[in-house]
């Protein structure tokens, strides 16, 4: 267990670094620094002199290892248009993306894996095609549109939830169930797949065969095997929260990651556009590594490969 650990730790830090190799290149290239400090009528004067000031005409590499090694120090750096550092308008919008991101994965899974499991325990019937039907609903309707709608209807015409902010739970609600639902039709689907196949295989047969029916066959026999793939896509589900919660925070006004990346963004922040894009990078990363862990201890072959 601890050489496989090892090895899928390695494979993360390989990521990791790619993934910030890339991201500094990439906004580094589309975008010229000192410009979007100095502004769009600025001085060439004043440009140059910004350039040589941040050491934005040093070359590409040495740019970056500055960068990686202030970096891996927790430095980085100062964001041009907020006029604080990176690391402090991390750490006050995180919170409202991670209790928005928690709070919309359990509507996930309370949601797609009882329709997966319904549709699994017997295809083809009229619970098979219901759930289908909600899973191609929900992969079909926009987040955007979903939340204006759920705006209008319990915030405006029924106003049981607050339109807009994250000072309680109940702000929550309405994103969580517009960031979840947009997952649902993976995981049920995956559900149901899964399951269908486990329980067509020898050993449950030999269970039914031994009396296990209902759910404690479900439970003892069918689930722990049929999470394997489930446990790999809900971590990437996770990380895609943190990323796909740009919008849901606009619309509902959340002061987290998602809404302060579009902020930066259109400011042309490039310290904290960059300090984000590796963020939500590394969510997926940690996630996966951690889904690879929690598979190899539900099933020991996986450690051999």
């Amino acid at each position: 267990m601890l050489r496989f650990a090892l090895r899928r730790l390695g494979l993360a830090l390989l990521v990791a670094l790619a993934v910030s190799f890339a991201t500094f290149a990439l906004l580094n290239i589309a975008t010229d620094p000192a410009q979007a400090i100095a502004g769009e009528n600025a001085e060439p004067e004043l440009i140059a002199q910004i350039r040589a000031d941040y050491g934005f005409d040093r070359p590409f590499l040495e740019q970056y290892g500055s960068w990686l090694g202030n970096a891996v120090r927790g430095d980085f750096g100062r964001s041009y248009y907020w006029h604080d550092t990176v690391s402090q308008l991390v750490l006050k919008h995180a919170p409202a993306t991670i209790r928005l991101a928690l709070m919309s994965l359990a509507i996930t899974v309370l949601l797609a894996i009882p329709l997966g499991v319904a549709a699994a325990l017997r295809p083809n019937s009229a619970v098979d095609r219901l759930a289908l039907g909600v899973a191609v609903s929900a992969q079909a309707v926009p987040n955007f549109w979903l939340g204006l709608m759920l705006v209008i209807l319990l915030c405006v015409m029924l106003p049981i939830f607050p339109v807009s902010g994250d000072g309680t739970w109940l702000h929550y609600v309405l994103p969580s169930i517009v960031l979840g639902t947009s997952s649902v039709p993976a995981v049920m689907r995956l559900t149901r797949t899964g399951l269908i196949e486990v329980l067509g295989s020898d050993y449950v047969r030999t269970a039914r065969a031994k009396g296990y029916r209902g759910l404690r066959l479900l439970m003892r026999h069918a689930i722990r095997n049929a999470m394997l793939p489930i446990v790999s896509v809900l971590a990437v589900q996770l990380g895609q929260k943190f990323g796909g919660s740009v919008i849901v925070e606009s619309i509902f006004a959340i002061n987290g990651l998602g809404r302060l990346t579009l902020q930066s963004i259109l400011g042309s922040d490039i310290p904290t556009v960059q300090m984000l894009i590796f963020i939500f990078a590394m969510v997926f990363i940690v996630m996966n590594f951690l889904a690879d862990l929690l598979n190899a201890l539900l099933d020991p072959r996986i450690r051999m490969n």
